[in-house]
């Protein structure tokens, strides 16, 4: 659901949830635990979507506990872009996080939710992935890296927590990292579940070419699923054994669609259309099938919602579970732009069946080269055959110079969205009704993607310089401590000296009793440098 940006109310809504809605219960079971789990790189590919060739035993089963989304998009379809939504609630290009690999500045309004869910009370740990577009700040997470124990690392076990688990042995890279690897993958995976590739060849999708290499290509991706199935079930066993998972709202994910041509860094629905579950006991119903349009915009307020946090209104999802879910909208939209060193322009529009895209830079073929992504052999395979002129039907729609200025898809009938309807009369009134869509929703968030990249960045950072948050000023009277910054938008933590060593960083919500031992705090705000540490030293009382 899209919330009208409105800066005065949403730091006012950050601060009331912080010291009204965000004070912790003091009891985990009052609010759910929270556990994301998730993965890269994968479309749908698993045994309960219907995939005959996945070996998803651990997914399967958390799909029957709890509730499978059908149709859950990610705004885009690459894994930074979209990570950069995830955390922010936020669409990519209303922020300035549509291109792959940059490092912006956001608006001072714009919060990380996991740092709303720790001024909430909330013990929040991050294993270990960010990729947000910009740097990890202190504020967002009590545990970030790999060295921690997830939400074994609380002091107090009635917190609650929110603990984040990425994945990455689906990775693109994967698929191709070589034979010595993948032999400790089906090591580990068993070698009866080894995928053969020939018998894997008939899911394959219909644009890819058929050869062994591509063959192969699909075969590996689906053993690298099998292979994080195995860790997704280690991981649950492990909240299972420490007796949480009654209270624990479980959510799986992929940050897009397949990592193989045509699919990662696309808009079609193989870069978009990924899995999405969640469990949560005696709250969810377990076996319970979804088919309304979910985008992964959506986690962030959903996330607040339960936790019992008000939704800041900068978000653009909707809430999806709980007593505030919110019903679901008339499309899903999404967004193309440059990808490393590639640049593309384009935007689109989804309902339960239809998909809209609108080409910006027609005179761009699909087929730009790109690095990374033409290191996969399928895609070798498919440039050869193309030079070659060995390609058929949806195989060489991919190489069209120039693109159709609009594309329209019905994914029912063409779910490789190979046959563009756009031009078609009788689909004449559908493709002006998601086109009015597309364009009033890029007016509404405040789409980015057409100013320059160069003149966005220098509007952030000018000169080049990425600007740094001014220290916190810390005050004691009357026995308590306070702290503010001058930096819009900048949040503090802070930390304590009990002993010979200095505590883990705190969030600073508001003031506290005056602990009569060394403090020390630093301001750090999304897309800034930190401030410099600024300390107190004081004997106990």
């Amino acid at each position: 659901m899209f919330r009208p940006l409105a800066n005065v109310c949403c730091v006012a809504c950050f601060i009331f949830a912080w010291l009204v809605a965000g004070v912790s219960t003091g009891h985990a079971d009052d609010r759910p635990n929270i556990l994301w789990i998730s993965c890269e790189d994968i479309s749908p590919n698993l045994g309960c979507y219907g995939d005959p060739h996945a070996i998803t035993p651990n997914l399967d089963q958390l799909a029957k506990q709890g509730v499978r989304f059908n149709r859950a998009f990610t705004p885009a379809g690459v894994c930074a872009v979209v990570r950069s939504g995830v955390i922010t609630g936020m669409y990519p290009p209303s922020i300035g996080s549509q291109h792959m690999r940059n490092r912006i500045i956001p608006p001072p309004d714009v919060k990380a939710f996991s740092e709303l869910l720790r001024g909430g009370g909330y013990f929040c740990t991050n294993r270990s992935k960010t990729d947000y577009q910009f740097e990890s700040t202190e504020s967002m997470w009590d545990r970030q890296g790999t060295k921690h124990s997830d939400w074994r690392d609380r002091t107090d076990p009635d917190q609650p927590f929110f603990s984040v688990v990425n994945f990455t042995v689906s990775h693109e890279s994967q698929v191709r990292h070589g034979d010595q690897r993948h032999a400790e993958v089906i090591k580990t995976i068993g070698k009866a579940n080894q995928h053969d590739p020939d018998q894997c060849a008939d899911t394959m999708p219909a644009y890819f070419p058929d050869t062994p290499a591509a063959r192969k290509d699909w075969a590996w991706y689906h053993d690298n699923i099998t292979l994080m199935d195995k860790m997704v079930g280690d991981l649950l066993r492990r909240l299972d054994d420490d007796g949480l998972t009654e209270n624990t709202l479980v959510v799986f994910w992929s940050d897009h669609g397949m990592g193989l041509p045509r699919g990662k860094r696309w808009i079609y629905d193989t870069g978009t259309l990924v899995p999405m579950i969640m469990r949560w006991p005696n709250k969810l119903d377990a076996q319970k099938v979804r088919n309304d349009l979910v985008t992964m915009i959506d986690l962030a307020p959903t996330m607040l919602s339960v936790a019992g946090i008000d939704v800041p209104r900068n978000m653009h999802g909707r809430v999806l579970i709980g007593k505030a879910a919110e019903s679901e909208p008339s499309y899903l939209f999404f967004h193309r732009d440059r990808m490393d060193e590639v640049y593309e322009l384009q935007r689109a529009a989804r309902d339960r069946r239809w998909k809209y895209i609108r080409n910006y830079e027609p005179e761009k073929t699909y087929a730009q080269r790109l690095d990374y992504m033409d290191a996969m052999p399928t895609m070798q395979d498919w440039r050869r055959l193309h030079a070659e002129g060995k390609l058929t039907g949806g195989q060489k729609n991919w190489f069209a110079v120039p693109k159709e200025i609009e594309e329209l898809y019905d994914t029912e009938k063409d779910p490789w969205e190979l046959t563009n309807l756009a031009q078609l009369p009788q689909y004449a009134k559908r493709l002006a009704r998601m086109r009015s869509a597309t364009e009033t929703w890029q007016e509404e968030i405040g789409d980015m993607g057409l100013i320059p990249e160069a003149v966005m960045m220098e509007e952030m950072k000018p000169g080049g310089d990425t600007p740094r948050s001014e220290p916190p000023v810390i005050s004691v009277a009357d026995a308590r401590v306070s702290m503010r910054c001058p930096t819009e938008g900048s949040s503090i933590v802070y930390q304590t000296k009990e002993g010979p060593q200095w505590s883990h960083w705190k969030l600073y919500v508001k003031s506290f009793d005056d602990p009569g031992v060394p403090i020390q705090a630093k301001a750090c705000r999304l897309g800034f440098d930190e401030s410099k540490v600024v300390s107190i030293s004081r004997s106990a009382n």
